[in-house]
């Protein structure tokens, strides 16, 4: 199996390279560089017609969207290792429920911080960054009690689902989300952010 990741540093796909370490995948990294418009050329676009990393090819065939990737390599190469659930176990139906509510449910009023406080000037808006704030913290809530009964997302054992939903949760940190706020996800991050797979340097 033939393994390419296309990638950019501190960009979404930092957590997809840090899955791959997690699961001890070898790969090749090819870097585009986002910011000299490398995703916009012929051949990138060819391959994700989103013009956006991460791209990872199989044996050349290309996949995008770092959340579709991350869940093919946990159902493809996470269950042997013990990192993700396997199919038709209700921890398999909580993985890809978490992993989405991350990246849609939270992802969405996160954008909506974003551009309330580092958007264009015409985007910026005090009031609608602190309604963005109330929903992230209404949202981190409901993750707070999940981590209050149970020291991982899916149970006693870590997983994917840890990397994937942490490397979400970590990003809102940056952009102000009230993270803090709610010591059993800090408490967690924390040990998520400790993984040796989340420490690669340059990403």
């Amino acid at each position: 199996m033939s393994i390419v990741l296309y990638w950019h540093p501190m960009s979404s796909a930092t957590p997809v390279a840090c899955a791959l370490a997690e699961l001890g995948l070898p790969h090749e990294r090819v870097k585009i560089d986002i910011r000299a418009g490398e995703q916009h050329r012929p051949d990138y676009l060819a391959l994700n017609p989103n013009g956006k990393v991460p791209t990872l090819t199989v044996n050349g065939a290309p996949m995008f969207e770092a959340l579709a990737i991350q869940l093919w390599l946990g159902e493809t190469y996470g269950v042997e290792r013990g990192l993700w659930p396997a199919a038709g176990t209700p921890e398999r139906l909580q993985a890809l429920s978490w992993c989405a509510w991350a990246y849609v449910s939270y992802g969405a009023v996160l954008v909506r911080l974003q551009l309330a406080t580092m958007g264009d000037d015409a985007l910026r808006s005090s009031t609608h960054a602190n309604e963005a704030r109330a929903g992230l913290n209404e949202l981190l809530a409901l993750l707070d009690a999940r981590l209050a009964r149970q020291p991982w997302m899916l149970g006693d054992a870590y997983s994917l689902v840890d990397l994937l939903v942490g490397s979400v949760i970590g990003y809102s940190v940056y952009i102000g989300a009230p993270v803090a706020g709610h010591a059993h996800v800090q408490q967690w991050l924390d040990r998520v952010q400790a993984r040796p797979a989340m420490q690669i340097e340059g990403l």
